[in-house]
Order: C-alpha cells, then sequence, then structure tokens
C-alpha cells in the first residue's frame, strides 16, 4: 500500500513537471507542429489520476517506468529544437544585417555613380570650352599678323615680367603648365570604389587624358611656348587635336600621339639657324606643311642667282654703311670683303681698279663702282638690268672670289712651345685612370709619382728636378691639380690635363681639338685682334642703333670663323698683368660676342631655366680656368659680386679666377652686356683707351632711349628691370639709384628728375623685360 502511494506520487510529480515543460514550450512558440500534439496526449494522459491508479492497483510497474524514460527523451528533443530555434533567429539577424550593409553600398555606389557622372560633364563641358578657345585661337591666326603678333607679344611681356633674371647660378623656376588640369582631373582611385562601371571609368580616363592635351595646347599658343616632351606646337597638331575629340579615333590615339612626339624630335635636329626665331617666325617653323609651302613659294618667288656680287669695304666708311643699307632695300645677297680684315684684298683691289678706295661693288666681273654709281643706275633702269643678268650669268674666272678659309689668318701661328712635345709624350706615356681622393672620384687622372718617374726618364733629371720640371708644365696650363690644392708635388697626389678635365670636355667651346702647341701670346694681343674682328662684325651685320643682329650672316661669314680660331688661343694665356682699362673692354668684348656663339651654337633660350643653361654652361677656357657668361659678367666685372636670386659669389677665395675679378663692381657694365635680349643694351666695341667714356655713352644711350622714363605729372619714374636687379651696384636705395642714372640723363630731365626727387615723394616701377631674341 506504502508502495503505491508513491508510485502515484511519482506520477504525479512526473506530471507537475511535464506540464511545467509543456507550458513552457507554448510561451517560447506554439508552431512545433507534431512534437507539440505528442506532448499535449502525453500530458492528458498524465493528468488522468484515474487511469494511473487503475494501473498501479493492478500491480503493474513496467508502464510507469516507460513513460519516465520517454519524458526524459522528449525533454531532450525539447531542448535540441531551443537550440535550432537560436541558431535561426541568430542567423536570421545576420542576414537581416548583411542585407542592411548591401543596402548602404548599393546607396553609396548609386551616390558615386552620380558624382562621376557630373565630373564627366564637367571635364567634357571644359573640354569643349578649350575646343572652342582653340577655334577661336585659329581664327585670330587667320586675321591681320600684325596684330596676331603684338598680342602675342603682350602676352609674353605678361608672362616675362613674372620672371627672374636667371644668370646661371639661381635655383630655376618651375612650370606647372600642366598642374592645374591634371590636379582638376585626378580623382583618388580609392574614392573611385568598386561599384564604379568600367565604361565610366574609361571615360574618365579618355577626358582626362585629353582634356590636359588640349589644356597644354591652348596656353602654349597663347604663351608662344614650345612643350618640353617634345610634342610640336601651332597649327602642325591641330589636326591631332581635333582627332582626339573624335570618337571614332580612341584607339589610334596612342598612335597619334607617338608619331607627335617622333616629328617633334626631328625638328629638334641641331641647326643653330632654326632656333633663332620670333614671332610669325616661330610660328612658320612649327607647321611642316605649311614650311614645305612657304619653301616652295620662296623658290618660285625668289630664283636662284647664279653670278654674285662682290662689296669691298673697310671699317669705319660711312659709305660703306650706305651701300649696305642700299643692298638690304633692294634685298640683294652679297659678300663683302673688309680690306682691313682681309690685307691680301687691299692689293688686288688696287691691282684691278688701280686704287684702294671703298666702297666698291662687283657684279661678277663687271666693276659697278660705289654708292654714287648704284644710285645713278638705280634712277636710269640700268640696276634692274645688271640684276637679272645675274641670274643667268655664272661668274668667271676674272670675278673676284669671296674670302677663303684662312685668309690673312694669323690665328694658331707662331712659334711651338717647348715644352709642347714634352708634354704630349707625357701624355701618351701615363694612362690616365679614374681615382679616388679625399672620398671623391676623380675621371681620366694620374698621379704625382708617375709624372715624376716619366719626367725623370725622358729628360734625365733627378727627382727634385723633375718635380721643378713638372711646376713649368703646371704653370703653363698643360696640366693641374684635380682640386687645385698645390702647384705639383711627387706623391700620391691627383692631376689631371687641361682637356681631361670633365667640364672642359662637355662645356668648354673654344678647346675644339685638344690643347693647342703654339706658345701662349700676349693677352693684349689677342684682345687687339678680337676687337678689331668683333668691330668688322659688328659693322657689317649689326643695324646701326645695335640693336638688331643678323645671325644668319654671321654664321656664314668668314670673320666668324675667324673669331672661333682666335677664342683658341685663350685656353693658355696669361691674365695677372692686365690693367683694369684692358679687363674692362677684353672682357665686355668676349662677353658679347660669347653670347653670340652660344646663340648660333644652342639656339637662343626662351624659359628661365633655359637661360640659366645659357649662362652658367656655355663656357670657355682662358688661362686654364672656365669662364661662362655669369662668371665673366658677375665673377669679373662685378668684382666677384652676388648674382641676383643668389647666395653665394661665383669665386671662392681659394678659386684662381678671384685673383682676376676687378677690386670692385663697375656699375655701367650693365649697360654694355648683351645676352641677346630685345631689352638688352645696344651692342658696341669697347677698347681699353676709351673704355670709361664708351661707358658712359652707352650709359646714356641706353637710359635716354627707354631706360628711365619720367612723368612729372603723375610723379612715377619708370626704369628697366637692370637697375632693379643690380640696384646695389648704382646706390643703397631706389633714390641713390634715380640719382646716379640722372648723371647720363640729358640734362633738362635729369634736372627734373632731380628736382622731383627733392622735392616729392616718386612712385618708382620698372617696365616689363622682354626676352626676345634682337634679330
Amino acid at each position: 500500500m506504502e508502495s503505491g502511494n508513491k508510485d502515484e506520487k511519482n506520477s504525479v510529480s512526473v506530471s507537475v513537471s511535464d506540464n511545467s515543460t509543456v507550458h513552457t514550450l507554448d510561451a517560447q512558440g506554439k508552431g512545433e507542429g507534431g512534437l507539440s500534439s505528442e506532448l499535449k496526449s502525453l500530458n492528458v494522459n498524465e493528468e488522468s489520476p484515474k487511469v494511473h491508479h487503475e494501473k498501479e492497483s493492478d500491480g503493474s510497474e513496467q508502464p510507469v517506468h516507460e513513460s519516465q524514460n520517454q519524458g526524459e527523451f522528449l525533454r531532450l528533443q525539447v531542448h535540441e529544437s531551443e537550440k535550432q530555434d537560436e541558431d535561426l533567429k541568430e542567423e536570421v539577424l545576420e542576414s537581416e544585417n548583411q542585407g542592411e550593409v548591401l543596402k548602404h553600398q548599393v546607396l553609396e555606389s548609386e551616390s558615386q555613380g552620380q558624382f562621376l557622372k557630373q565630373e564627366v560633364h564637367q571635364c567634357e563641358s571644359q573640354a569643349e570650352g578649350l575646343k572652342s578657345q582653340v577655334h577661336e585661337s585659329r581664327d585670330l591666326d587667320s586675321q591681320d599678323s600684325k596684330e596676331a603678333y603684338q598680342s602675342t607679344e603682350e602676352v609674353l611681356a605678361e608672362e616675362k615680367e613674372a620672371d627672374p633674371v636667371f644668370d646661371g647660378t639661381e635655383a630655376p623656376e618651375l612650370e606647372a603648365t600642366r598642374s592645374p588640369s591634371g590636379q582638376y582631373l585626378e580623382l583618388d582611385p580609392e574614392a573611385q570604389g568598386y561599384a564604379w562601371p568600367e565604361k565610366a571609368v574609361a571615360l574618365k580616363n579618355f577626358v582626362k587624358e585629353k582634356g590636359i592635351v588640349a589644356i597644354a595646347t591652348v596656353l602654349r599658343r597663347l604663351s608662344g611656348r614650345k612643350e618640353e616632351d617634345g610634342l610640336p606646337d601651332g597649327d602642325e597638331k591641330n589636326d591631332n587635336f581635333t582627332i582626339g575629340y573624335n570618337e571614332e579615333e580612341d584607339s589610334s590615339s596612342g598612335s597619334k600621339l607617338k608619331e607627335v612626339s617622333e616629328k617633334g624630335w626631328e625638328r629638334s635636329t641641331w641647326n643653330p639657324l632654326n632656333y633663332i626665331k620670333i614671332g610669325r617666325e616661330s610660328d612658320v617653323q612649327s607647321k611642316p606643311e605649311q614650311v614645305e609651302h612657304v619653301q616652295v613659294e620662296s623658290s618660285v618667288d625668289e630664283p636662284v642667282m647664279k653670278g654674285r656680287i662682290i662689296v669691298y669695304t673697310r671699317l669705319g666708311c660711312q659709305d660703306c654703311k650706305m651701300v649696305r643699307v642700299f643692298m638690304h632695300l633692294k634685298r640683294l645677297k652679297y659678300v663683302e670683303i673688309n680690306i682691313d680684315i682681309f690685307p691680301g684684298r687691299k692689293m688686288e683691289l688696287e691691282k684691278n681698279t688701280g686704287s684702294s678706295a671703298v666702297p666698291r661693288v662687283y657684279f661678277n666681273d663687271l666693276l659697278v663702282g660705289g654708292l654714287s654709281e648704284l644710285r645713278a643706275m638705280d634712277e636710269s633702269g640700268e640696276l634692274d638690268k645688271k640684276i637679272n643678268n645675274l641670274f643667268d650669268e655664272e661668274p668667271s674666272p676674272a670675278a673676284p672670289l669671296p674670302p677663303l678659309s684662312g685668309e690673312d689668318d694669323e690665328s694658331g701661328s707662331g712659334k711651338v712651345d717647348e715644352l709642347a712635345p714634352v708634354a704630349r709624350r707625357m701624355r701618351e706615356s701615363i694612362i690616365p685612370r679614374d681615382r679616388f681622393y679625399k672620398m671623391r672620384r676623380f675621371s681620366n687622372c694620374f698621379l704625382g709619382s708617375e709624372a715624376v718617374d716619366f719626367l725623370a726618364e725622358d729628360q734625365y733629371l733627378e727627382r727634385e728636378e723633375a718635380v721643378e720640371f713638372a711646376r713649368k708644365l703646371v704653370r703653363q696650363n698643360f696640366f693641374q691639380h684635380v682640386m687645385d690644392e698645390n702647384i705639383f708635388e711627387d706623391g700620391n697626389h691627383l692631376y689631371r690635363f687641361l682637356d681631361h678635365d670633365p667640364v672642359v670636355m662637355t662645356q668648354c667651346y673654344n678647346i675644339p681639338r685638344g690643347t693647342i702647341d703654339v706658345r701662349p701670346k700676349p693677352l693684349t694681343e689677342i684682345a687687339s685682334r678680337l676687337r678689331f674682328l668683333s668691330y668688322a662684325i659688328f659693322e657689317a651685320y649689326i643695324s646701326e642703333d645695335g640693336r638688331h643682329v643678323d645671325y644668319g650672316s654671321i654664321y656664314g661669314c668668314e670673320e666668324f670663323k675667324r673669331y672661333l680660331r682666335i677664342i683658341e688661343e685663350l685656353q693658355r694665356v696669361e691674365l695677372d698683368d692686365l690693367s683694369r682699362e684692358e679687363k674692362l673692354a677684353f672682357f665686355i668684348n668676349l662677353y658679347n660676342m660669347m653670347a653670340i656663339h652660344a646663340i648660333l651654337t644652342w639656339g637662343y633660350p626662351t624659359r628661365a631655366l633655359d637661360r640659366r643653361k645659357f649662362l652658367s654652361d656655355f663656357k670657355y677656357v682662358i688661362g686654364g680656368c672656365t669662364y661662362s657668361l655669369s662668371a665673366i659678367h658677375n665673377g669679373i666685372l662685378r668684382g666677384n659680386q652676388r648674382p641676383p636670386y643668389n647666395i653665394t659669389k661665383p669665386f671662392g677665395p681659394r678659386d684662381k679666377r678671384f685673383k682676376v675679378a676687378l677690386p670692385y663692381p663697375e656699375p655701367l657694365v650693365h649697360f654694355a652686356l648683351v645676352c641677346g635680349t630685345i631689352s638688352g643694351p645696344a651692342l658696341r666695341c669697347y677698347s681699353p683707351g676709351n673704355i670709361d667714356k664708351e661707358l658712359m655713352e652707352a650709359a646714356r644711350d641706353f637710359l635716354r632711349n627707354g631706360g628711365l622714363i619720367i612723368d612729372a605729372e603723375g610723379k612715377i619714374a619708370s626704369l628697366s628691370k637692370i637697375l632693379q636687379w643690380y640696384k646695389g651696384d648704382f646706390g643703397k636705395n631706389e633714390v641713390e639709384v634715380l640719382k646716379h642714372a640722372a648723371n647720363y640723363l640729358e640734362p633738362a630731365k635729369s634736372e627734373e628728375l632731380l628736382e622731383l626727387l627733392a622735392t616729392t615723394q616718386l612712385k618708382v616701377t620698372y617696365h616689363p623685360y622682354d626676352w626676345g631674341l634682337n634679330c
């Protein structure tokens, strides 16, 4: 009986626990299906106490144990189903989160796509605007050439006003022609995102590329500059530029640019006269088809003259100047023979005419006469007939010949230096090598001990005597120490032959065939011949006012070829014994001729970086040292003063050139040095006997012809940029500069300026500097 009560209690407890389980399941979720129905049927059966009581009364214990086992099994299944429900809920939440992320990404991609479309539209509108500007510029080119040239000059003046003077030592400016377009069109690749359409990216790159080309084209056409990368400018590129906007030619744009760059490289083949172009001539150069057309027309309009015209002249002859003007007005090509430069032709002239009077003009073998005869024949019409005959008749053997190469030239003549054969044998015996010295590498050098060994054997000397002999070779500038630390010492010191110096080999243009063997002549004699020859060149090929140079005629004349032979004699000259006047005249004349030589060799620089190279890298060897245009200007003539926009002086205290420099600056040299610019002074020839007087005349000519302009009503003084760049040579401030400049004005204007300085506050401005070529 007691056992029966216990079993009944157990069954009741199972029923209660099962009921709690069922309620829990119902509270958590009622959608479990068949499992919930089984639990409900089980609970119904267990909640019936009568049934349990009847089974227990029969004494059957086995069904009770089975029901307990089934209850435990069902509870385990319930727990597993709960876990599965929780996993499913977590997966649903994760999928919902992923869906939100995807929605955000889609929205971001859509917004980026809209931003890209806006950028593309802006780029397209900008490209269309640039295209219209190019078409407008083409239309402007087709208008009056004079107006186009003036507008181009105005744009150039605006740009050049901001350019500093580059004298070969200051840091060059950086061009940013393409940076605005590049910065505007270039987008951050991380911001583009992976959702950008491929077509949109391709379109962006296409518009970017064409936009850069278009902007660079317009800027070059407006500024008159050429592109650094070899792309042609002007109308030669118009076809390629138009093709860049044609969608049908997209695939061939790379090949087009390649062809353009190849054309630009072909055009850059060295020819110095091709670079001497300004204004409309530079536009013609940039158009190959038009150049070919112009050449064909010129060959038709100007037939080749079979005959030749010879004009005998001499220095300082006024009638000779008038004959040159007459020939230029008639557009006649002639060969000038200056009997002062070619004294042998003076004898020829006396033999043929019975007199050495000049000018004398020959048409082939026909003596026309002088200036008066030319004018008389021109008035009668006979001159035109004689000129027409020159196009059909070739000169006879009796006709005077043009000057021959090396005719009456003393350059390179003289005795051979007695040390030259020794230096030549030394060069053949000692093999130069690249060596390290004081943590630096020096090329093509030899040891002092090697030189002593050679000289001791070659000259049968003791080592001490060989050292002294080597010092003689150094003093004659056959070789020198790589760092100028000593004259010559035996041992491991490094020395190098003059023409083995890397700077001399690559940047010096008066040592084309190595060191000359002729004994150095006195510099005063070389300077005299150089001045004489410069005077002849300036008279024949430079305008009367000295501001326009015929570079093409200078390049082909015999006088310039003789100049190239004269400057070779400067390699080993002595500079220590020159007086102040001799230094001024020699270096001013040399500077002006050196600038012409640089223009004919390299072409005229058009940008600040090119001007820096022009003034600093074109050099001569003078007395064993290298001199650039900047070194002559700022180092020698200005007394080793700091150039504009620079913090260092040209020569250091241990530099051998420091001893050659003038003791103090000469301010008037700024009105005598000409580097080929339009805004520069007039070309003149200077002599040591009258150097101060000639410099004062040059200052008057420069300042009275636009170098200094006074507006008394507006109380404005407008000066040349030269007075701004080198104002330290004229005074401490602008007032002192104006007082110094007043000494070279007309007396009335000088008094007016001094009175304004004393009574009013003048406003000082500076003219824009015109860097164009003075041709």
